[in-house]
Formats: C-alpha cells, sequence, structure tokens
C-alpha cells in the first residue's frame, strides 16, 4: 500500500490540502496530515482549522511528499529546515514530489527543479526556478508533479491517484463523486 504524506502549515489552503486528503482516502491509500507547526492544530487560510495526524518529527517514511499551497503556509514549508532536508532526501531517492499552488516554489527555492517542467498558481512562475514553466492545470515532469490552484484541486489529487495507484482507480474515483475527467487532445 501506499503511503503519502501532506505537510501542513497555518495558513494552508484549505481545497488544496483536503481535496488530496478526502481522495487518496476514499481509495485507501494511506495519507498522513503532517504537521509542521509542532502543534497538532492547523488553522487554515480561510477559517477551517483542522487536527493533524502527527507531527513533523514523529512521521512516518512515505512514497510521496504532497506540499499544499495558501501563500502563509508555502512560507512556512518554505522555511522549514526539517522539511528540506526531507524533501532532499526524498529526491535524492527518486521518490514522488508533489505541489499545488504557490507551494511549487518551496521546490523552486530549493533549486530542484532547474531541469524541470513544472506549474504554479498564476504569477509566481519566476519563484519557480525551472526548465518550463507551464500553464498547464498539472504538470508531471518524472517524479515531480505540480499544479497551479484551488480550482485544480480535484484532478491534482486524480493524478496522484493515477500515479500510485492506477487511471482506472482514479476514473472510478471520479465517476463516483461525479466528476467529469477530460481527455487530453
Amino acid at each position: 500500500m501506499s503511503v503519502v504524506n501532506v505537510f501542513f502549515a497555518d495558513g494552508f489552503e484549505e481545497i488544496e490540502a483536503l481535496t488530496v486528503v478526502d481522495l487518496l482516502r476514499r481509495v485507501n491509500i494511506k495519507t498522513n496530515m503532517v504537521s509542521v507547526t509542532g502543534n497538532l492544530k492547523i488553522a487554515g487560510g480561510h477559517g477551517i482549522d483542522i487536527t493533524a495526524d502527527v507531527l513533523f518529527e514523529d512521521c512516518e517514511e512515505a512514497d510521496m511528499i504532497v506540499l499544499p499551497g495558501g501563500l502563509k503556509g508555502t512560507n512556512t514549508l518554505k522555511a522549514h529546515e526539517g522539511l528540506k532536508k526531507m524533501i532532499i532526501d526524498y529526491k535524492e531517492k527518486n521518490k514522488y514530489l508533489a505541489a499545488i499552488c504557490a507551494a511549487p516554489t518551496v521546490y523552486g527555492a530549493m533549486g530542484i527543479l532547474k531541469d524541470r517542467k513544472a506549474c504554479c498558481y498564476p504569477g509566481m512562475e519566476d519563484e519557480l526556478n525551472c526548465g518550463e514553466a507551464l500553464m498547464d492545470d498539472i504538470v508531471i515532469d518524472d517524479k515531480f508533479i505540480t499544479s497551479r490552484g484551488a480550482g485544480t484541486a480535484m484532478k491534482f489529487a486524480l493524478a496522484l491517484i493515477g500515479i500510485l495507484e492506477n487511471e482506472e482507480t482514479a476514473r472510478k474515483l471520479a465517476d463516483g463523486i461525479v466528476y467529469s475527467i477530460e481527455e487530453e487532445a
């Protein structure tokens, strides 16, 4: 069974974080909500507070890291030394690194997107420091998965399921929640 760690900091974008957690758990992917704040209670950017499953220092190794956006939360993730070390470790182990909205700039600030294609929240592309910034809803470049914002959260979460499980599982879930997956031309 795949394991995913979604990292939370005060000011996280609720749609981006909780959509990923919800959809991955619906297909039985073990998904840990990990607090980087030293407190299990995390304040969302729009007044929706959550209780994380585990503190950063106690989180298990996973197959994928997911960073949700929200500018305040992203800045906290960007400054967290332990998370940065973990990201480098996952990159070296060729594990999946995913981020949505402002959060791909965490990878950009670390310089690990320099030879990659990526996307992020519109207007933040310069902070990606990537090989090519795209305007696609989702960009998958090897083990890096990036997406643009709250409006792409469902598509992003389903793409993660397609990667960790398979496309059929993602499509069945999409059908069950009455979400139309657009075919790429």
